[in-house]
């Protein structure tokens, strides 16, 4: 469901600060004991050089955290080359925002806590020291080992997984997050023999138990670090980790025809109406392995409560059936051109079968003027009224933002909930509860969360850790949507008490304008995730990254060669009806997207895949972006795009850093970008090329490597990049 962007951008995290010196160390960011346990006083002689120092020890800056966040596109004040802003205002459109359920900001609300006055930098994020972690790089000699690993105390299953260590021919390295202010003790195992040994360069040891004795590092602190998440998850064996979840969007409606026995129509224009998708054709593409071999292990499905079957009037002068489910009527009964409940149980079993999740969309901000609850219960709405003569639909006589945000009426048919009132929050939380205990659902994707009042969010999670988690045993994930540029508003909604995460929206304009439409620099965007990762939840939010959805045109047009529109925060609509844009020729458009896709599949955060995007479909504003689902006939760049998404899902399964890791940048300029992803045993390094010719990218390891897209084995610390694309590489 689409909301107007806001006329205000947040001012922005800004780059990642130049090194500086700790308070208490000649090391940046480092304050306490390091190394051999000498401790480091820049005001003593005897001091240890850097070169010495840096033998044992380096502190890496870290550029992010254990989740990925977002922060908004630069403003002009901050950078030369920026993103193109937001619009200020829009009018509401029926025929948007998860069609038909749109809604807009023409203002913007005031953040809980703002900015630093003197700098314009945001406030810094909130993390439980319990939670922090530095980097820390161990180190050893090259003396001709096959494999060295380090195993300690660093993380809780460190004795045993330990972290593997990358040689460029003269050093062992590894860096690896280290708990906040903690002694960490910890052994080196040589070749993967069962003989493990103190590490050679670091004097302080204790007794390890058994005769022998182990290495310990001395408690730091670091300026820099990583916040580790964890509390909001079910601490009980074997639950899915959202870290790991690549989400696929299925609009159910668009997507597959298993039953064409319900596929009553609205009598409206075809881009409109509805079009025959359904569960069982959902079904169908499960149990024949599309979403497996995909690579994609969740599924977020379109609302399934039952909407109405009257046409809507959209301020372009078409009308719209309600196909995309945002006009609920009977909240306890299911969509009937979707399939019953009974249909739905099944594709959530044959899902869970597949080893895949699924993830229900619910609409709780407002019902269909022809709904009973709203007819039975008008006191639980909010009245369509401003109280100065008006009414208050958003955007017209209530403002979309503010105190107005929550009581305005998307349309003069969309009565909005009150959930100030509390036998109208108890009503809805129930019913979300009962639909997750009557399907088996896995979490929720939360529909226009900035319009409702947060007591609804606290009093859902409440109720799904009392209900629903000791059942299951899984963590019940929750995202939500809120289509805007700021930061703030966006965190506002987000903790182990509300919302996991929310979409990506900043990050998604900042990738479509630094690499789709290839504007300013990969500098920039490398800025960005300076800023970016550490921010949501003080780093413990599961955020989705997503570079395409159902309220946006469809990536491929600004990733051709003249990109279709000129601002990535366009909505298409100027080409929905008429001169609609067509699939693009040749390999570039492609490649392009198929680089936006690397980046989300090689950096933190739940990776999304609009259907269709995986291969390129075409489309402008809603409704042409969403167009039936092609299954046949894709050209090259279409096939080439399928492919290269199942090798991305491949390699971020593989290698958990990608995942769970932490993200530091080595490198970046105006065409080229280069980070690592270090963590769970292994680092990761990613290059990318936007250039329409090849070129180099610096700052990897000096050491062979091998690139899991291409599976070719290149030497760093420099590799040559293809155009519009990239390499993922590991230790060979």
């Amino acid at each position: 469901m689409q909301m107007m962007t806001d006329a205000r951008e947040d001012p922005g995290v800004a780059a990642s600060p130049a090194l500086t010196l700790g308070p208490r160390s000649g090391l940046p960011g480092l304050r306490g004991r390091v190394g051999g346990g000498r401790r480091l006083d820049p005001g003593r002689a005897t001091a240890p050089s850097w070169a010495r120092v840096a033998r044992s020890l380096r502190i890496l800056p870290v550029l992010s955290t254990l989740f990925v966040g977002c922060t908004d596109p630069p403003l002009e004040s901050e950078t030369t080359a920026t993103a193109t802003m937001p619009p200020s205002t829009m009018p509401y459109d029926p025929s948007m925002g998860g069609g038909v359920t749109g809604y807009a900001t023409g203002g913007q609300e005031e953040p809980t806590t703002g900015p630093d006055p003197t700098t314009g930098e945001p406030p810094p994020p909130m993390c439980d020291d319990a939670l922090k972690r530095c980097a820390y790089e161990f180190t050893y000699p090259d003396m001709g080992e096959t494999s060295v690993e380090v195993m300690g105390s660093f993380a809780p299953d460190g004795w045993t997984k330990g972290a593997a260590m990358t040689s460029d021919g003269n050093t062992w390295r590894v860096t690896v997050p280290i708990p906040w202010d903690t002694a960490v003790q910890y052994k080196l195992r040589i070749d993967g023999s069962m003989t493990w040994i103190p590490d050679p360069n670091n004097p302080d040891q204790v007794d390890d138990g058994f005769g022998g004795y182990n290495s310990v590092l001395q408690p730091m602190t670091c300026e820099e670090f990583t916040c580790e998440a964890g509390s909001c998850a079910v601490d009980q064996e074997g639950a899915f980790d959202w870290r790991d979840a690549i989400i696929y969007f299925v609009f159910v409606d668009r997507f597959n025809n298993g039953d064409p026995g319900n596929d009553a129509l609205t009598g409206v224009e075809t881009a409109a109406d509805w079009q025959g998708g359904d569960w069982a054709g959902v079904t169908a593409k499960i149990e024949e392995g599309y979403f497996n071999e995909l690579g994609v292990n969740t599924l977020w499905l379109t609302v399934p409560m039952n909407n109405t079957s009257d046409d809507g009037l959209g301020t372009d002068g078409h009308l719209y059936s309600a196909y995309h489910g945002y006009w609920p009527t009977d909240l306890t009964q299911t969509e009937e051109h979707f399939g019953t409940l009974a249909e739905l149980q099944a594709l959530v079993a044959a899902a869970h079968a597949a080893d895949l999740k699924v993830i229900l969309d619910y609409a709780m901000n407002h019902v269909h003027v022809t709904a009973p609850v709203y007819a039975d219960n008008p006191d639980w709405f909010n009245p369509n009224d401003n109280g100065n003569g008006g009414d208050c639909v958003c955007g017209a006589g209530c403002s979309w933002d503010g105190a107005d945000g929550e009581r305005c009426w998307f349309t003069d048919y969309l009565p909005d909930f009150n959930f100030s009132n509390q036998a109208a929050r108890d009503y809805s939380v129930n019913n979300a509860i009962q639909w997750i205990k009557d399907t088996g659902a896995d979490g929720f994707r939360l529909d226009a969360v900035k319009h409702i009042k947060i007591e609804w969010l606290t009093d859902l999670r409440a109720r799904v850790k009392a209900d629903i988690e000791p059942m299951s045993g899984q963590h019940f994930y929750m995202v939500g949507e809120t289509f805007t540029g700021d930061k703030p508003t966006i965190n506002k909604y987000v903790g182990c008490d509300k919302l996991d995460g929310q979409f990506d929206f900043p990050l998604r304009m900042q990738m479509a304008y630094n690499v789709l439409m290839r504007q300013g620099t990969m500098t920039e965007l490398a800025d960005f995730f300076d800023g970016n990762n550490n921010y949501y939840n003080g780093g413990a939010a599961v955020m989705s990254t997503f570079i395409g959805n159902h309220d946006i045109p469809r990536a491929i047009h600004l990733a051709e060669d003249t990109p279709v529109w000129n601002n990535q925060w366009a909505d298409g609509k100027d080409k929905a009806w008429n001169d609609k844009p067509g699939l693009p020729g040749g390999a570039a458009a492609f490649e392009r997207l198929g680089l936006s896709f690397t980046i989300l599949y090689t950096t933190l955060g739940a990776p999304l895949v609009y259907y269709g995007d995986e291969v390129g479909m075409p489309g402008a504003g809603d409704p042409d972006n969403r167009r039936f689902m092609q299954w046949t006939n894709y050209s090259s760049g279409q096939s080439w795009l399928l492919g290269h998404i199942q090798d991305l899902g491949a390699s971020r399964a593989a290698h958990p850093a990608l995942r769970r890791g932490s993200y530091t940048r080595l490198g970046a300029d105006a065409d080229t970008m280069a980070y690592s992803m270090a963590g769970e045993g292994e680092t990761v390094w990613v290059a990318l090329n936007r250039s329409d010719a090849a070129k180099s990218v610096g700052g990897l390891p000096a050491m062979a490597l091998k690139d899991e897209l291409s599976g070719e084995t290149i030497d760093g610390p420099t590799v040559m990049v293809p155009a519009r694309s990239a390499r993922i590489l590991v230790a060979p």
